[in-house]
């Protein structure tokens, strides 16, 4: 994986969100922006829940996806193709198959960076520019929530403890 960049404003701590984000070359930071805003605007979601934007990293030099992870205040996380192939997707396409060697960029980008456990809550959504077809993919995954130490509802064993033996 590789990280490109971290924007000026952070997220909120723990934040459990990750979208994943496909792009044809030279897409404007504007249908990026755009397409997330409204996907998590309609999926009741804030855009301060999200922890990264993920996509392939062959994908990691394009402009409008740097700027719209610094505009979002997170890093842009580039996976290789051979690792996004390998997530099952509930929408599989041809074009990232044959652009990128993937049959999905959005959804196994959100899904990888969710981690084990990860659950996809926006499926594959594609920008609608006026006038001309959308150069934009997006899907939103959410982390496993972390369990806290000491809260899991188990003891610790006797030897962790300070009272052990006594």
């Amino acid at each position: 994986m590789e990280v490109i960049g971290r924007g000026t404003i952070c997220p909120l701590p723990g934040s459990p969100l990750v979208v994943g984000v496909g792009a044809s070359r030279g897409v404007s930071v504007g249908e990026v922006l755009g397409l997330v805003e409204a996907t998590l605007a309609e999926a009741g979601l804030s855009p301060h829940g999200v922890a990264e934007l993920a996509t392939v990293e062959a994908k990691t030099g394009e402009p409008g996806l740097l700027t719209a992870a610094e505009r979002l205040g997170v890093p842009l996380c580039g996976y290789p193709a051979e690792a996004l192939a390998a997530v099952e997707v509930p929408n599989p396409s041809a074009a990232p198959l044959n652009a990128v060697g993937t049959a999905g960029v959005a959804e196994a980008a959100a899904l990888l960076a969710a981690g084990p456990g990860g659950e996809l809550l926006v499926a594959k959504r594609k920008s609608t520019p006026h006038g001309r077809p959308g150069r934009a993919t997006c899907a939103v995954a959410r982390r496993p929530a972390a369990v806290k130490s000491g809260q899991s509802g188990q003891r610790r064993p006797a030897v962790d403890r300070p009272d052990a033996g006594q």
